[in-house]
């Protein structure tokens, strides 16, 4: 699954992010164009369903840190010396600029730069600010009007929409400050590393208890093929098997194997392979955890659900002691008239009405609690709860129960859909 990226600035610096990301083939990005830092705060709690945000504006950023305390991983864009000295330069070559203010983080000394590079006949009068502090942007858009007035500059250098906005009103000369590729770049890069740094210490391991129902009745020839079977099927998901007494196997992976069943969630092959060889009922149960006893002690609780059952079935339980499944059974979804109802009733936009798709799809439709989103997209559970409400005013899901088993404290509300 691709980690999905929020990205927040104006429209052409997110389209440039975009193409430039196009090469990361692990990122999903997602646009929200916004001119100004309210602005951004509004469109944060549209990108509930983002794993990561990624901003183009300092201050953005940093006042969304504020507001989002856990589970999106926020990045921004850096400036540095090079975004403002190329801009300086371009003002300098193509509108013959020689008097200008900007907008600039104290620590880039944009005088000191320009004295550095013998560019003294460029005065730039600029308006610093502290990284870690928040500056209205009007402070700043009168600053630059100020000068202007005073007729001190010629034009204005601004990295900030709402300024350049305000500004182009008072039929000021000025001009946004252009992201030079490498920064974003640096950005798209330290994306990636947080992509992996977290794929590195997630891993879970997955254990699989499988066992025959009937299985003082089969031939040595068939204990044989089923060994073959389910050595290919370890080989396949680098998984390591484990023979046990009375025709139990003991199946233990990790990324591979956990990548297996999300693929075949819907439709897991091994099971009718096994009850070919055998004919006769199978059971499979999944456990997940993060260590080996957490991952053995949820198989066994899949395993014992699987025998309460007749037929060939498979169970998991995950690390928060959540029973999903049975697997394997593909459940059918009109996506056409669920998008319909999430647009139309419930009032989601397409992005979000797109992931909630995307989300009972990989669920296969089976209940879900406000904490089940909150988890799959890394969220906090307060945004998962309004989405929850937003569907359940929009008659889009109902109340279908509460989740008890393995669990602890207060029993969580499931939710189904009412297709």
């Amino acid at each position: 699954m691709k980690t999905k990226i929020g990205v927040f600035g104006d429209m052409e610096t997110v389209h440039r992010v975009r193409n430039l990301a196009e090469n990361y083939s692990q990122m999903e990005l997602l646009p929200f164009f916004c001119s100004s830092t309210s602005e951004v705060m509004d469109k944060i709690e549209r990108a509930f369903m983002c794993d990561m945000l990624l901003f183009t504006d300092y201050c953005s950023y940093q006042k969304a840190s504020e507001k989002i305390k856990k589970k999106q991983t926020l990045i921004y864009v850096d400036y540095d010396e090079y975004t403002f000295l190329s801009s300086i330069l371009r003002l300098k070559t193509l509108y013959s600029l020689n008097r200008i203010s900007t907008d600039v983080p104290k620590e880039i000394h944009i005088n000191d730069l320009l004295q550095d590079m013998q560019m003294s006949d460029i005065q730039v009068h600029a308006y610093e600010y502290e990284k870690n502090r928040i500056i209205p942007e009007s402070d700043i858009a009168f600053y630059h009007l100020k000068l202007y007035n005073e007729g001190k500059i010629d034009g204005v250098l601004t990295s900030k929409v709402a300024v350049l906005e305000y500004l182009k009103a008072e039929n000021v000369p000025v001009y946004q400050l252009q992201l030079p590729n490498k920064n974003i770049i640096d950005a798209l890069e330290k994306t990636q590393e947080l992509i992996d740094l977290a794929e590195h210490y997630s891993t879970q391991l997955v254990t699989g208890i499988i066992s025959i129902k009937e299985g003082d009745k089969i031939t040595q020839n068939q204990i044989n093929e089923l060994n073959n079977c389910l050595n290919v099927f370890s080989d396949e998901t680098d998984a390591m098997l484990i023979p046990c007494k009375n025709n139990h196997f003991l199946l233990v992976g990790t990324k591979k194997l956990l990548q297996n069943l999300k693929n075949h969630y819907r439709d897991f092959p091994l099971i009718q392979e096994m009850e070919g060889i055998v004919a006769s009922p199978v059971n499979i149960g999944f456990g997940f955890g993060l260590t080996p006893s957490s991952s053995l002690k949820h198989a066994q609780q899949a395993h014992s659900q699987c025998n309460a059952e007749t037929h060939s079935i498979s169970y998991i339980v995950n690390e928060r002691q959540e029973t999903i499944g049975p697997i394997g059974i593909k459940r059918d979804i009109d996506t056409s008239k669920l998008f319909h109802a999430l647009i139309h009733k419930a009032r989601l936009n397409n992005e979000l009405s797109y992931n909630f798709i995307d989300f009972i799809i990989e669920r296969n439709n089976e209940p879900f609690s406000s904490n089940d989103i909150a988890d799959f997209y890394k969220v906090t559970k307060r945004s998962a709860e309004r989405t929850v409400n937003k569907l359940l005013t929009g008659d889009v899901i109902r109340v279908a129960g509460e989740e008890r088993p393995y669990l602890k404290g207060r029993p969580r509300k499931l939710f189904s859909l009412k297709q």
